[in-house]
């Protein structure tokens, strides 16, 4: 097992690049890749860096010029042979050749287009711009790397002993958190914490934690590097972005209303039937299932993501019921600001109602909080959004009002448009 005090204490970033692959992402991210550069290939999109919790000032905190030489890194990196391989050859959630073979002649070719970094204040201004299908591979590495840079920032000048007592202690809450969720009967838990870990090698340390101490309740990771390497399964479908970008590129309040069935009318033409679960909180999930057409009903599940997520549940059960579903033949992943005694109360509400799963995330790969001084390694909530598609700006609503992002105007447009009302807001932690 690597000595993760050891490797920071050294500071040898070169052997520890933050991203050291293509694949260090979530795997989410590839299969809307793939459905963008078939569905979408010349829409241009703009991604931005958003730091939502802004008295974490990240410019007085990590060097600029080292986080070029991060963001130069990543884009000296191409898919290697071993695994363009696992990519075109495994098996993911059943289906053999879950990637074209157009697609993954592209992807072996790629390098990351180019990036614009510029510090405003106490924050960086952090953009990609270009091809959907380039630009959004940008995302999740980004947030690694300003994740992890502040991590290195805050433990720079702690010493060795320090540093063991530390990942001792942190080794150990995630040991007692495990403990706790193996008395969940019948609970099937993934690690979704690539986003804003404190590090790589953290990552892959909760992960093998997760795989011998919970066995067949861990269901995978959304992290394909660490799925190839600890050979579990890679976990993930689709995220917001898909109808946060379709619906800036209609042209009509009509084809905006239709814009988020579009995206999974793509979806399940793209995946063949496969992969057929609905997050329907982009803009309000109950006026989202409220109009959904016919169809949909007969999808597998659905994501929970935001709001109040006991709330959202029911709304989701009571929908397929009034569609002649059986929510106990459906399945309701919850993924939204997770920790262990929320997973246990939401596993004890409705496992006896329908099919429940969890996609743990920061609070897995990131729960530093309270081991150093000032509470400096607390996590909190940064993002990297499509911000305009085709020069339009994007619009989220989400279940939570404190999420919601884009233009005042356009936001009340939507809600105008989707039917939004008066919202809970829910503080946003991570």
């Amino acid at each position: 097992m690597v000595d993760i005090a050891t490797r920071v204490y050294n500071h040898k970033w070169k052997i520890d690049p933050i991203v050291r692959s293509l694949i260090d992402t979530d795997f989410y991210k590839l299969l809307m890749c793939q459905s963008v550069f078939r569905n979408k290939p010349q829409t241009d999109v703009t991604f931005s860096l958003i730091n939502r919790s802004n008295h974490v000032p990240l410019a007085k905190l990590i060097d600029e010029g080292e986080l070029r030489e991060q963001l130069d890194h990543i884009r000296s990196l191409g898919l290697s042979r071993g695994e363009s391989t696992w990519l075109r050859g495994n098996t993911f959630y059943g289906k053999r050749q879950m990637f074209r073979s157009d697609f993954m002649k592209w992807f072996e070719n790629l390098r990351l287009p180019p990036y614009h970094l510029e510090r405003k204040g106490d924050q960086y201004e952090l953009t990609f711009e270009g091809k959907w299908h380039e630009v959004m591979l940008w995302e999740i590495p980004a947030l690694a790397v300003l994740m992890e840079l502040r991590s290195r920032a805050v433990l720079n000048d702690m010493r060795r002993f320090e540093l063991q007592v530390l990942y001792a202690r942190a080794m150990t809450r995630v040991w007692e958190k495990i403990e706790k969720l193996r008395t969940i009967k019948g609970l099937g838990i993934a690690d979704f914490g690539t986003r804003r870990r404190h590090s790589f090698l953290w990552q892959d340390w909760c992960v093998q934690a997760m795989i011998e101490g919970l066995g067949r309740s861990f269901t995978g990771t959304s992290n394909c590097l660490i799925a190839m390497r600890r050979e579990v399964e890679a976990i993930g479908t689709n995220a917001h972005e898909l109808p946060m970008v379709y619906s800036a590129l209609a042209n009509t309040d009509e084809e905006l209303a239709q814009a988020p069935y579009d995206v999974l009318s793509d979806w399940h033409e793209e995946h063949d039937g496969n992969l057929r679960i609905i997050l329907p909180d982009t803009y309000g999930t109950k006026g989202f299932l409220e109009r959904a057409p016919d169809w949909l009903a007969g999808w597998t599940g659905i994501r929970i993501d935001s709001g109040d997520p006991a709330k959202a549940a029911k709304i989701a059960i009571d929908w397929w019921k009034s569609r002649g579903e059986d929510p106990l033949q459906k399945r309701i992943i919850f993924s939204d600001g997770l920790d262990v005694d929320k997973i246990r109360d939401l596993h004890a509400q409705f496992a006896d109602l329908t099919s429940v799963s969890f996609g743990w995330g920061t609070l897995l790969t990131n729960d530093f909080r309270g081991l150093v001084p000032g509470d400096a390694l607390a996590p909190f909530s940064l993002v990297c959004k499509a911000v305009s598609a085709n020069g339009r700006p994007t619009v989220k609503l989400s279940d939570n009002p404190e999420k919601a992002m884009g233009p005042a105007d356009e936001i009340k447009r939507y809600k105008r448009v989707f039917g939004v009302g008066v919202q809970d807001s829910i503080e946003v932690i991570v």
